[in-house]
């Protein structure tokens, strides 16, 4: 059945978003006297949604610290400083362009109105027919639920659509919701993750050519 549809993730998919992530728990962490977290250690933490990412920072950084203080003050600095140092990776914009006969989305566990703005701010929201972040529906990826969600809104079935991410959130929800997927290796999945993918991409750009694979498969 030919491909008409193309679901993204964003963060470490189509926008590298980390050193704003990492400044914002930088903020976070300052008044208790936290070592830093650096952009390497900030990628290690996130793809599970804001409240799995500040668990994460108390059980590496801040034992003990409230999470509920710090989600707060996450939420309170990042609102304002979304694209600071956030930007497209080298080709997005292109490959959208190349991929504009196809239905597009982005699935982000990233809460929806931040999501949205980004993809506004970097020039890219118009390339895409449906946004859904982690408060869209009732369950974030890995689950299937947001995948299916997506579907229903397009109109397509999973064996009309690709899932294309970077983590293994993305790979393990396109595939429980029938989908193939392709692992975007440049992003800030761990080296294992993409065993479980169909395709596997090191640049953005690549990905012509895999949905043009997958239509004459």
């Amino acid at each position: 059945m030919p491909i008409k549809a193309i679901i993204f993730d964003l963060d470490g998919t189509l926008v590298d978003s980390a050193p704003d992530i990492a400044d914002a728990l930088n903020y976070v962490i300052r008044p208790f006297g936290i070592p830093e977290v650096s952009v390497k250690e900030t990628i290690t933490l996130v793809g599970e949604g804001v409240t799995r990412l500040i668990e994460k920072l108390i059980d590496s950084k801040a034992p003990g610290l409230d999470p509920d203080v710090l989600l707060r003050r996450f939420l309170e600095y990042y609102s304002k400083h979304l694209v600071d140092r956030t930007s497209p990776y080298p080709g997005t914009k292109r490959v959208l362009q190349d991929l504009a006969r196809y239905k597009k989305s982005v699935i982000s566990n990233k809460i929806e109105s931040f999501t949205i703005e980004i993809l506004k701010a970097l020039d890219l929201f118009d390339y895409f027919d449906y946004v859904a972040g982690g408060d869209t529906v009732r369950e974030k990826k890995p689950s299937p639920v947001p995948v299916l969600d997506v579907l229903s809104h397009l109109g397509f079935s999973a064996e009309e659509a690709l899932f294309v991410g970077d983590s293994i959130y993305d790979i393990q929800a396109g595939r429980a919701a029938g989908l193939k997927t392709i692992a975007a290796l440049y992003g800030y999945g761990s080296s294992d993750f993409s065993r479980h993918a169909d395709w596997r991409i090191n640049r953005i750009e690549e990905l012509v050519g895999v949905v043009r694979e997958a239509n004459n498969a």
